[in-house]
This record gives C-alpha cells, sequence and structure tokens, in this order.
C-alpha cells in the first residue's frame, strides 16, 4: 500500500527521523502530496498501461473482436540520495546554550534533500546523470502533452490549452496541476481580469492553496523559466524561455515515488580525523509511472499575461 511522507511521519518513534521528515515535507509541496511504495530489492519491475481496451455494440451472431490494454515493460531503479552534517564539538559544546547546533544543522540538510529529490522529480535524466532517476520531463508519454510553442518560440498560457491538459489525464480528472510560482501568479492574474475557474480555498494543511476547475495546484520552485523548445516541444531545462505545467494522478497503478525503508538517519558519532560528530541522512528512491493516462504535460508556456 502506498503511503505518503506525512502519513510516515506520524508512525515514526524516533524523534530525530520525525524531524528530518516534517522539514523534508515542509519544504516540499510535492513532497507532502506524493505517495511513496516501500520496495524490496534495489527496483521495481512493473507493467506500465499504454492503452485502454476497447468496447462496441454487437448484433446477434455477430463475431465478438478480442481487445485488451497494451503495456510496456518499465523498471523504476532505487537511487541513494543524502548527504553528510558535521557537528563541530567546540560549536556544539559551546553555543548549546543559544541553540542547538547539531539540530539546526540536520535540518539544514534535510532540506537540501527534499530540493535535490524536488529538482530530480521534475528534471532528472538518467541519461545525463546515471545516478539519479527519470523525472516527470522524461516519463511523460507523446500523445500526453500539448504544446503553446511552435518553430522553437513559446507563447503565452491559455485556459483553453490548460483544460486541454487536464482532459489527457484519465480516468476522471487530475489530483493536481503541478507549475513554477510565477505561472500560478499569472493565473491569479487572469482571474481578475476575467470571470475564471481558479480560486483559492484552504488545503487539508491549513495552508491556501489555489484550485483550477476544482483541480488544486502544487507550487514547485523547480520549475523553471528557461525551458527550450525544439519545434513545438520541450527540449531542455536552461536552453530558453520558457516553462511547464504537470498535471497528474498519483497512486500505486497511477504516478507514485518507489523507496526501500524510507528516509533513514544515522548518529555516526565521533569522527577520528577532527573534532567533530556526523549525522547521515539518506533514502533509497525512484520515481515510477504505472499509467501514461496518468500524466501530461502542458510546454513552452512564456512569462506573459494569460488569455482565454
Amino acid at each position: 500500500m502506498a503511503m505518503t511522507l506525512v502519513q510516515s511521519e506520524k508512525l515514526s518513534q524516533d524523534v530525530l527521523l520525525k524531524g528530518v521528515i516534517e522539514v523534508i515535507i515542509t519544504e516540499s509541496e510535492i513532497l507532502k502530496h506524493l505517495p511513496f511504495i516501500d520496495i524490496v530489492g534495489n527496483g521495481l519491475t512493473y507493467n506500465q498501461e499504454e492503452t485502454l481496451p476497447t468496447a462496441q455494440f454487437y448484433s446477434v451472431g455477430d463475431e465478438w473482436v478480442e481487445s485488451t490494454p497494451t503495456f510496456k515493460k518499465q523498471t523504476a531503479t532505487l537511487t541513494i540520495l543524502g548527504g553528510d552534517a558535521d557537528v563541530d564539538e567546540f560549536l556544539r559544546q559551546t553555543r548549546s546554550n543559544l541553540q542547538n547546533i547539531k539540530a539546526i544543522v540536520t535540518e539544514l540538510k534535510s532540506k537540501a534533500l527534499a530540493r535535490k529529490f524536488e529538482d530530480v522529480f521534475i528534471y532528472g535524466d538518467v541519461a545525463t546523470d546515471t545516478k539519479s532517476f527519470n523525472g516527470l520531463h522524461k516519463l511523460v508519454a507523446t500523445t500526453q502533452q500539448v504544446h503553446a510553442g511552435s518553430g522553437g518560440a513559446g507563447a503565452a498560457g491559455s485556459i483553453f490549452k490548460l483544460r486541454q491538459l487536464c482532459n489527457l489525464v484519465l480516468p476522471g480528472r487530475p489530483d493536481f496541476l503541478i507549475m513554477k510560482r510565477n505561472t500560478r501568479d499569472r493565473l491569479a492574474q487572469y482571474a481578475e481580469r476575467n470571470e475564471s475557474p481558479i480560486r483559492f480555498a484552504p488545503s487539508e494543511f491549513g495552508m491556501l492553496m489555489p484550485y483550477f476547475s476544482s483541480i488544486p495546484i502544487l507550487v514547485t520552485d523547480w520549475i523553471l523559466q528557461t525551458e527550450g523548445i525544439t519545434g513545438t516541444t520541450y527540449s531542455g531545462k536552461d536552453t530558453g524561455v520558457t516553462t511547464s505545467i504537470f498535471a497528474c494522478k498519483l497512486g500505486e497503478r497511477l504516478l507514485a515515488g518507489c523507496q526501500n525503508g524510507g528516509v533513514n538517519v544515522r548518529d555516526l558519532g565521533d569522527l577520528e580525523t577532527k573534532d567533530a560528530t556526523r549525522t547521515r541522512v539518506k533514502w533509497y528512491v525512484s520515481l515510477a509511472l504505472f499509467n501514461t493516462l496518468a500524466l501530461a504535460r502542458y510546454d513552452g508556456i512564456t512569462d506573459a499575461a494569460w488569455s482565454a
């Protein structure tokens, strides 16, 4: 059963680990909601759903036509994400009356972990970094894309194409839209000028969250406004002046994270070569798209006022 980091944090009895997970989910809107599947071993091989089966009407005596969904075998290989945090014993001892240095250093390392995950969640590409995992740009199917630009140039976003994006995610509707903060602000700007399906309401965490046609919007600072396009399609992280929006459904048979053992925090104790102690924060983690219809992308969006 898939479980979010928010749920796993409630089950943890380790105070330091609870604190680390709390920092990670506070740092990332995506990690608050993304479910994770615990797997045995160092990877998960699965059949990715590509197309749905069909059905049709028949007359009496007709020969029935068999129709099954199509699948593609995929593998989500766990990667090692983490880092060490050293605390100088002199500082820890002499400044303990002011603040807990070890807790602060561990918190900063936890933030770095969350930020690195979120960056790779969007732009990860094992072809350029074999130690990471493929992110949303690499996982999205060609048939699950809407393009704002053409001829290598981007264009302003439109409500019509955003609806097209949402319509690509099946069955039902997307669980979330994922976009950069400035894109969210452009949508809010459009809403102020026009009658719009954009509204703001408290989320389950008590924070004010934007919604588009009742679909919650997750904001990330790791989707950039420097994406390039070739022809009509996204082509690179920092080769242009456009950005993207993703629509997704999250779950075990949809889009989910994979992990082995969850976030792990180890106190490695005193170091031999210097007067310091070391804490290691690590996570064996990856990302899996089980159904191509659970993810769609709207790319080539420039930083300009939106249209209908």
